[in-house]
Order: C-alpha cells, then sequence, then structure tokens
C-alpha cells in the first residue's frame, strides 16, 4: 500500500507541472489587441493615402503630357512655309508632309495624345481605388510602349531639324533655314514639346512602378 501510494502522489505531482508548463504565462490584455488593431488599421489607412497621393500626381502628370502631346502634334501638323518669290512655273514651298520622319511624328504624337485621352479614366479609377493593381499594371505597360514610340518620334524628328538648321556637306544636304525660317522654328517647337512629353512619359513609368513596389 506505502508504494502504491507513493506512485499516486509522484504521478500526481508530474500532470500538475505538466499542466503548469502548457498552460499561458500571460493573458494578453484586450486593450492591447484593440490597440494593435487599431495601429494596423492606421498603417492601411496610411499607405492608402499615398498611393492616392500617387495616384493624384499621376493625374495632374498625365494631363500635362496630354497638352504637350496636342501640341506637338498640332505644330508640326500645321508647319507649311511658301517663300514669297516665286514665279509661275517654280514655288519654293516646305511642308511636313514632304519628309517622312515628319509624317511618322505627326502619326505617333497623335496616338500618344489617343492613349492619354483614354487613360485619364484609368487614372481616376487608381484615385478612386488605390490599392487596385490590375489598373497600375494596364497603365504602366502602355505607357512603356507609347513612351518608346515617342521616344522614336522625337529622335528621328530632331535628326531631320538638326540637317535643316547645319546641313551636312558630305551628303549635299543644304541648310533651309536661313530661308525657310518659318518653318524651321515650327518643327524646332514641335520636336522640344515632344521631348518635354517623353520625359512626361518616364516619370508616368516611374510613379507607376513606385505605387506597384509598395503595394
Amino acid at each position: 500500500m506505502a508504494d502504491s501510494t507513493r506512485v499516486d502522489v509522484a504521478d500526481t505531482e508530474t500532470t500538475s507541472r505538466e499542466a503548469k508548463g502548457k498552460a499561458p504565462l500571460l493573458a494578453t490584455p484586450p486593450g492591447l489587441v484593440a490597440k494593435g488593431m487599431a495601429a494596423l488599421r492606421g498603417h492601411e489607412d496610411n499607405r492608402g493615402g499615398y498611393k492616392r497621393g500617387i495616384a493624384i500626381l499621376d493625374f495632374v502628370l498625365r494631363l500635362s503630357t496630354l497638352a504637350l502631346a496636342i501640341a506637338a502634334t498640332a505644330i508640326m501638323g500645321t508647319t507649311d512655309q511658301t517663300l514669297p518669290f516665286f514665279t509661275q512655273f517654280f514655288q519654293f514651298q516646305a511642308s511636313y508632309d514632304d519628309l517622312p520622319a515628319f509624317q511618322f511624328f505627326v502619326v505617333a504624337m497623335a496616338i500618344a495624345c489617343v492613349y492619354l485621352a483614354l487613360s485619364i479614366a484609368f487614372s481616376i479609377v487608381c484615385i478612386i481605388r488605390p490599392h487596385a493593381v490590375g489598373p497600375r499594371l494596364l497603365l504602366i505597360f502602355f505607357d512603356i510602349v507609347t513612351l518608346v514610340l515617342t521616344t522614336a518620334a522625337a529622335g528621328s524628328s530632331a535628326a531631320i531639324v538638326y540637317l535643316a538648321h547645319n546641313g551636312n556637306s558630305s551628303a549635299n544636304w543644304l541648310a533651309i533655314c536661313q530661308q525657310f525660317d518659318n518653318f524651321c522654328q515650327k518643327t524646332s517647337g514641335a520636336v522640344v514639346a515632344s521631348f518635354v512629353a517623353m520625359v512626361g512619359f518616364m516619370f508616368l513609368v516611374v510613379l507607376s512602378a513606385v505605387a506597384l513596389k509598395r503595394h
């Protein structure tokens, strides 16, 4: 009987120690849980505000880039100059459609204008729903495509404008800007506007990348 009693006491002590080891040492106060949830919600609100700020900046920059693209397209598309000294059989005229590079410029910048006008709706969606990923991915993809198109148009037209101003004796290119000064001024202004629009597209891509990274 004595041995049985000792075994029962030992088993009881062992079970008590195991129960103490498995029991939680401290209970989490309800107030601490509420504070943690409130801090988490505040962090999410801050992220939402940051993303909404990026979306608003994207909207403003998109409008500015659209204005520049429209200006570049309109200036180049209306570039035409006829010199005052001409005869019945000869007249000296310079127009944008005389050069394929300028024709490509007008078409490419017109495509950029149409895209920017359509993308404004998606930019507004990003303002309303700053955590939405789909519209942002769509914008960054087409922004990159339009950036490449705008860069090609601006670069090719800049080369023609340079030749018009300076000529090239090796290729027998004559500088025509001394005669067609208005033509050269308008084409130069259109090219400058396209380069500024190109920089706008670069910033749009960066903004979209930052918004997606913080998501």
